[in-house]
């Protein structure tokens, strides 16, 4: 997290972070992640581990929940450590930030490709180069396998 801090918006740089949910501890489950994810509108960071050892994840400035249709802001971002930290920034050619139904979560988008996307059972997931945060594979491979995800938000 120390490291992403400087990436963050500035209102959130001196706040304290709190697990708000893990899959070790409160098992794999995305409906169970957006039970645990938070105040509304309370921003969220996602942090995923994939069974190569690949740590990745996106910071989004409101809360992980079930909606509709994307929601979110430009602050959101997608990152990875390969081996150093590279921070995805919103493009400005598209809005859409982050997605959530039942059985998928999706972050960024364009063209049918998602930046970042989870399934239901949280034990698998992909990415892909998307137009929203022109970035890179997360993930060493477009499609992976999640060891560990947790879910972090402000107190």
């Amino acid at each position: 997290l120390p490291q992403l801090g400087p990436h963050l918006p500035p209102r959130l740089t001196q706040q304290p972070w709190h697990l708000l949910y893990c899959t070790r501890r409160d098992g794999f489950s995305l409906r169970t992640l957006y039970r645990c994810g938070g105040q509304p509108g309370s921003p969220a960071l996602l942090l995923i581990k994939d069974m190569e050892a690949q740590a990745f994840g996106a910071f989004s400035a409101s809360t992980i929940r079930c909606s509709n249709g994307f929601y979110g802001t430009g602050e959101t971002f997608l990152f990875s450590f390969s081996p150093e930290l590279k921070v995805f920034r919103w493009t400005g050619r598209n809005n859409f930030f982050v997605k959530g139904d039942a059985d998928l979560l999706m972050i960024g988008g364009g063209s049918g490709r998602f930046g970042l996307w989870l399934d239901g059972d949280l034990h698998h997931g992909g990415s892909h180069p998307c137009e929203t945060f022109d970035n890179e594979t997360l993930s060493p491979r477009e499609e992976f396998y999640i060891q560990d995800l947790e879910v972090w938000g402000l107190a």
